[in-house]
């Protein structure tokens, strides 16, 4: 499937920001499943310093805000070509073993909450079905309601509400696999609703890697594993190493975010009519 997505982050501080620093992970991942097309990233009130990848192969732009600024929006835009492969992304590959992905984080540390939420799962079958059935669990286990948590909500304090959203379910998830004996990570990305085009957010999922078969991914939001209709960004342990946009600034202003997202599927033939209209541009 062609999806041609379109994404504005906007921070207006109601003080001049004297310094700010942000690390933004907002370009797909060209692999086996997606193929990123085009792509292109604007900043206004910011530059770009260093555009490198990270240890999770991640793509990361170093930003740094125009002095005084009181906005900066940060515009994204692109196609990319995702294949259906029922949540399989394939082989592990990058810099980082896989032993790394079962090591805890801060925001996915095991405590009383999850052991007890393990102890109530009755998981059979193969490691695969077992990852099936745990979705499903954690999904009856924590309902979803924006609202509950913020970003840095921790796998307890989460299961102990028993409400969150997808950045949660990805967070219980991945640290429920974990204790399971099962390289798990956080991932970061685009999801094309059915129902609308217009979003006011970026999705998060979890993947599991099972042996033989490779890195599969889990939406428990969603009750599905990802098919075409979601596109890859950003992996890592939790939240903190996958998330869109993160950084520093001085000031002791207020800071108001805005997020205007689309996300749909495009046309072959008008996609390709575009790319040679850019070509014949260039």
């Amino acid at each position: 499937m062609l999806l041609k997505i379109t994404h504005r982050t906007t921070y207006t501080y109601d003080t001049p920001v004297a310094y700010g620093l942000q690390q933004v992970r907002l370009t797909p991942k060209s692999r086996d499943t997606q193929k990123v097309l085009s792509w292109t990233m604007s900043l206004e009130g910011a530059q770009s310093q260093v555009v490198y990848e990270d240890a999770h192969m991640n793509e990361t732009h170093l930003i740094s805000f125009d002095q005084d600024v009181t906005q900066v929006t940060i515009h994204c835009e692109g196609e990319v070509d995702v294949t259906d492969t029922n949540g399989v992304t394939g082989r592990h590959s990058g810099y980082m073993p896989l032993w790394m992905f079962q090591r805890p984080t801060p925001l996915t540390k095991e405590g009383p909450g999850l052991r007890k939420l393990l102890r109530e799962f009755e998981g059979e079958g193969t490691p695969l079905d077992q990852m099936h059935a745990l979705s499903a669990h954690i999904g009856q286990a924590v309902t979803y309601q924006p609202g509950e948590t913020h970003a840095g909500s921790t796998v307890e304090e989460v299961i102990a509400a028993g409400k969150g959203v997808c950045q949660d379910h990805a967070h219980v998830f991945v640290t429920a696999a974990r204790a399971l004996g099962m390289p798990a990570r956080y991932v970061s990305g685009y999801l094309m609703m059915e129902d609308r085009v217009e979003q006011d957010a970026t999705h998060a999922w979890a993947e599991v890697h099972v042996d033989g078969i490779g890195w599969i991914g889990f939406d428990v939001s969603n009750e599905i594993c990802p098919d075409a209709r979601y596109v890859r960004v950003a992996t890592g342990l939790d939240y903190a190493d996958a998330a869109p946009v993160s950084g520093m600034r001085f000031g002791d202003g207020t800071e108001k975010l805005s997020v205007a997202l689309q996300v749909q599927a495009q046309r072959t033939g008008q996609a390709q009519s575009q790319s040679q209209a850019q070509n014949q541009a260039q």
